[in-house]
């Protein structure tokens, strides 16, 4: 069987069309994780006016000079509209977060003067300036302060709150339909009735992969060997979800049905096999508007597979830039690569002074079923089809596990 080159998939991948992004409205307080559909666009400035940073005293920076000030009765608190205009000679009592009274251009802290008698004393100097938040120091009327398609975090929740927005637009989570094929699986919960049966954890770490993602997940648990059975729960996930993803079944075993089954469907397949461990059997299709994908029943495969081909399309669907953050890091031992395809291995990655290293140590080395070389902290690196040795120092492409 021959197999598409890996950067062959990511370009049929990239080209398919997942329609608009489909969007709703909902509260500011519902928002965190889900992905902005509009750009934010400050309407004024921030701060509206001179703001004080500090606790002190507004003067006119010149007047530092005469070593002693007249403090104006009334202080100025935060909140206040301040209307005053100081004079030569004069200071307000301001605190953190007034508007500075106009005509002064400075705040003195209170740890800087002397105050006796409705008078300061100036103990030390400040800079002209001092202490005082310019006109839109955070930002500008008209500034875009968060892109749509940016997922929403505490951050992002803090300015929209500052900007007064009570209901956010936001990307409607594609839904995404999750089976795992075979006769061996046996479901959480469900008695194991010989040992040679395999528990499943593929539709439990692949739904929590695509929440993570920004998807709204369909289980459908586990379906045994029967093509009957597996060709009606697919056309059951199809009327309800806009991605359909099935582990196991794809290869070229007797009881791998997922192949021949989804062409049946009426849907047109995209590709089928590509060059790449693990996973090289995988299968992308589509059916009108809606996509099927057959993944490896392998733990690892599965999740690699979904890593690389489910979340590009979730993150299309959302209106995402990117699905998941690559970087460069730098291989902190040699490394030979066990196949002549791209390959995906776990790797510990190390942030140290700025930059980012990578090494296997205490990854197991065996077939693709080994889940637990993703735990702590993984990433995965990937061997182009053409290096069979990469030398230790050499600069590898790294895929962030901890960023969709």
């Amino acid at each position: 069987m021959s197999f598409m080159a890996y950067e062959d998939s990511l370009v049929m991948l990239e080209k398919l069309d997942v329609g608009s992004v489909r969007v709703e409205n909902v509260a500011l307080s519902n928002a965190v994780g889900r992905v902005l559909a509009q750009d934010i666009v400050a309407k004024e400035n921030d701060p509206k006016f001179p703001t004080a940073s500090m606790d002190g005293y507004a003067v006119k920076f010149e007047d530092l000079a005469l070593g002693s000030l007249e403090v104006l009765q009334d202080d100025n608190p935060a909140g206040k509209d301040e209307q005053r205009i100081l004079q030569s000679g004069e200071a307000i009592k301001t605190f953190t977060g007034s508007k500075m009274p106009e005509g002064s251009d400075t705040l003195i802290q209170i740890e800087n003067v002397t105050y006796k008698d409705g008078r300061i004393s100036i103990e030390e100097g400040v800079s002209k300036g001092s202490s005082v938040r310019p006109v839109g120091e955070g930002y500008s009327a008209g500034d875009i302060l968060i892109k749509k398609g940016t997922k929403i975090g505490f951050a992002e929740i803090g300015v929209m709150a500052g900007l007064n927005i009570a209901m956010v637009t936001v990307a409607l989570k594609p839904r995404v339909a999750i089976l795992a094929t075979g006769s061996e699986i046996v479901d959480l919960g469900e008695c194991s009735t010989n040992p040679a049966q395999i528990r499943s954890s593929n539709n439990y770490t692949l739904a929590a992969l695509f929440e993570q993602a920004g998807a709204e997940v369909v289980q459908l648990g586990v379906v045994k060997d029967d093509k009957d059975s597996i060709m009606q729960t697919f056309q059951n996930a199809l009327r309800s979800a806009d991605i359909v993803v099935s582990t196991g079944g794809v290869s070229v075993g007797d009881y791998d049905f997922v192949k021949d089954i989804v062409p049946a469907l009426g849907a047109d397949v995209i590709f089928k096999g590509v060059g790449i461990k693990p996973g090289r059997h995988i299968m992308v299709a589509q059916k009108e508007e809606k996509f099927l994908l057959g993944l490896p029943g392998f733990a690892y495969s599965s999740t690699v597979t979904s890593i690389l081909y489910v979340l590009p399309l979730i993150a299309k669907m959302l209106g995402k830039s990117r699905a998941y953050k690559m970087i460069d890091a730098t291989l902190s031992e040699n490394f030979t690569k066990r196949s002549r395809f791209t390959e995906f291995t776990t790797v510990n990655l190390h942030l140290v002074d700025g930059e980012y290293f990578v090494d296997m140590q205490g990854k197991k080395v065996g077939s693709s079923a080994i889940l637990t070389n993703m735990l702590e902290s993984s990433a995965l690196m990937q061997t182009a089809q053409e290096n069979s040795f990469v030398e230790k120092g050499s600069k590898v492409k790294i895929i962030v596990l901890e960023s969709f």
